[in-house]
């Protein structure tokens, strides 16, 4: 007559693995909860009390309906959002649209300014595009102090860890800016007063910033908004004070 030998089941360790394979499952939803809709969070935080008392143009209306759609827009620029993190390159921040103008570089590099942010001569590099390590002067768009637009980008974050000398964070504090204050760009020694005349939020791959001004001499400082994300852009146009 055979024994029948009888093993106990480690049924502990089953639900050890099924509890830890549950709370993963939840925290990665969490995460990427937070992570979809942190621009509506982000913008109620920052961008809405900012621009409360100003005639500002807003990525996300006064009253956001959270329709099907609206829902289905935010996953889809969540993936967007996911494949070009890291990217240090200003080209890639480009709109597809934009069509480099052949406009001759007179100068390197400039400096500019911003009193209010507690920016003081930040490089603005007009042959290289890397904006981890300084700010970006695109190419194509005219420089100051002459007539046209000059567009400058350089990365945001979230204010608090912003950082004037770090350009990693340089704009992180940008969305306070009002129209009237100064951006003063030093070019050989001189220094030239820009004022603050329009601040507006388009998406990506508006491409009007580019545009050259016949009327005077501008520059536009572009970075990303709402702070923390890069789903919009953040447009803040200044024009040279009479020299």
């Amino acid at each position: 007559m055979k024994t029948q030998v009888y093993k106990k089941r480690h049924t502990k360790d089953v639900r050890k693995v099924v509890r830890f394979s549950g709370l993963f499952a939840s925290l990665t939803g969490l995460v990427l909860g937070m992570y979809t809709f942190f621009p509506l969070i982000s913008y109620e935080l920052y961008i809405k009390p900012a621009f409360a008392s100003q005639n500002f143009a807003a990525p996300i209306p006064q009253k956001t309906i959270l329709t099907e759609d609206y829902i289905q827009s935010l996953f889809k620029n969540t993936a967007t959002s996911l494949r070009s993190l890291g990217g240090n390159n200003a080209q890639g921040w480009m709109p597809t649209t934009y069509k480099e103008m052949e406009i001759a570089s007179q100068l390197s590099n400039y400096f500019i300014s911003i009193p209010k942010l507690g920016i003081t001569n930040a490089n603005v590099s007009t042959i290289d595009n890397n904006v981890d390590e300084h700010l970006v002067h695109f190419a194509g768009t005219n420089l100051p102090p002459n007539q046209g637009n000059a567009a400058i980008f350089g990365h945001s974050t979230l204010p608090q860890w912003f950082d004037p000398t770090d350009y990693k964070a340089i704009f992180a504090t940008a969305h306070t800016l009002v129209v009237g204050d100064a951006i003063n760009v030093t070019i050989n020694n001189q220094i030239y007063t820009y004022k603050i005349v329009n601040i507006s939020i388009v998406d990506p791959e508006q491409a009007n910033y580019f545009e050259q001004n016949t009327d005077g001499s501008y520059l536009t400082i572009v970075t990303c908004t709402p702070p923390g994300t890069i789903w919009k852009r953040l447009l803040i146009k200044a024009k040279l004070e009479t020299i």
